[in-house]
């Protein structure tokens, strides 16, 4: 079994192993690649949190774990089943829109065989039973990650809040903040100050922070309960979000495939709602006006 499987089969990781697990997973293997202390600083934990994520993998230390990645990219580098591949990525079509687009499969198919059900089982269970508000914020681009998030989340369950783009109303609504709720953020690099800034304080005050980042990981992640991370580089000069989107609209999915009675419920009460108003127009037909 190699690393990757290893990893992505862990089961009930911590917080912070979930850390760790994304950050060797959004790179993989070179993630891993250096010393424990630098792994732990990358991912945001302690050292000590390093040596137990790797016994329980199945290591006897970091470094015995180290040889193994080195040994998998030792293998990949002779691989004809990867020489093949990369002969194949080097025929991308001249014209910039298949260019684009075979870039952006090519990272969501390389994500898709890294994604852990470890790291999304936990959100699930957190947004779906959390006592509290959901809030949701985003940055300039990634504030519409936020908004369709919070679109998914109203079918779901009361009190989704998108916070919309950063203000002075934002700041103000940090004082509603506590430990019942959960503030979902989304924050890509370049880091937004602002986002940065609300989501931190709101980790003070006990709200558990969920976090959307690249391999890079936003300054938020320091604080933050759960953090997702989406490779952002393609062969363009923008950084896509492809993959981020794919992870939301993946999150979606999961909470729909394991509504309980109550989120049934919901679900129910808001589609009867939206029939009756007509939102859709699968809604009743509308009299002419008096």
């Amino acid at each position: 079994m190699t690393i990757r499987e290893r990893l992505a089969e862990l089961t009930a990781p911590t917080p912070a192993e979930a850390k760790l697990l994304q950050v060797l997973l959004a790179d993989y293997p070179l993630g891993g690649i250096g010393t424990a202390s630098g792994l732990a600083r990358k991912a945001g934990v302690s050292d000590p949190t390093v040596t137990r994520f790797v016994a329980k993998l199945g290591f006897a230390g970091f470094a015995d774990f180290q040889a193994g990645l080195l040994a998998e990219v030792e293998a990949s580098l002779h691989s004809p089943l990867l020489m093949m591949a990369a002969k194949a990525a080097d025929k991308t079509p001249t014209d910039p829109l298949r260019a684009f687009l075979s870039s952006a499969a090519r990272q969501l198919a390389d994500y898709a065989d890294k994604a852990s059900p470890a790291v999304f089982d936990p959100l699930v269970e957190l947004l779906s039973q959390a006592p509290g508000r959901i809030y949701l914020l985003g940055g300039r681009f990634s504030r519409h990650l936020a908004s369709i998030l919070a679109t998914y989340l109203v079918h779901f369950r009361e009190g989704a809040v998108d916070l919309g783009p950063c203000s002075s109303e934002t700041v103000d609504r940090l004082a509603d903040m506590g430990r019942a709720d959960v503030l979902v953020v989304f924050d890509y690099r370049r880091y937004q100050s602002d986002v940065v800034d609300i989501a931190l304080q709101a980790a003070e005050q006990g709200a558990r922070v969920v976090l959307f980042t690249d391999p890079w990981l936003s300054p938020i992640a320091k604080a933050a309960a759960h953090v997702v991370v989406a490779p952002v580089e393609l062969d363009s000069p923008f950084d896509s979000q492809v993959t981020a989107l794919a992870q939301v609209e993946a999150l979606g999915h999961l909470m729909i495939s394991r509504a309980g009675p109550r989120l049934q419920a919901r679900m129910e009460r808001v589609e009867r709602l939206r029939h009756a108003n007509r939102v859709t127009l699968d809604g009743p037909a509308r009299g002419p006006a008096s």
